[in-house]
């Protein structure tokens, strides 16, 4: 599976995302006819994943958490553990906590 970045195709999307959400970093990736749009905040990143013709499979969606948790997450900033699924046939939102340090 190829996960090629699309962000540029779709700025009027990012745009919304930068000006509506505490995002200060949104990019959008395409697996095929699976779109994932990935959105870094202060305090979490966010992937959103769709499919508009079939479901998503669990193979699929390990692969692409695998991705992102490897080249765009730094993971000693999360804890694994505390990352919440909301799974959906064709929609999976992943929302991982960035964990910030004791004062």
């Amino acid at each position: 599976m190829k996960i090629i970045n699309t962000t540029n195709s779709h700025s009027q999307l990012v745009q919304n995302q930068l000006a509506n959400t505490d995002a200060f970093l949104v990019e959008t990736y395409s697996a095929g006819n699976t779109d994932v749009i990935f959105t870094q905040a202060p305090r979490h990143y966010e992937l959103l994943i769709s499919n508009n013709y079939r479901a998503i499979q669990d193979s699929e969606l390990k692969k692409i958490r695998d991705f992102f948790l490897h080249r765009k997450i730094d993971a000693k900033t999360i804890n694994p553990a505390a990352i919440q699924t909301i799974h959906t046939d064709r929609l999976v939102e992943m929302s991982i906590p960035i964990i910030t340090p004791s004062s």
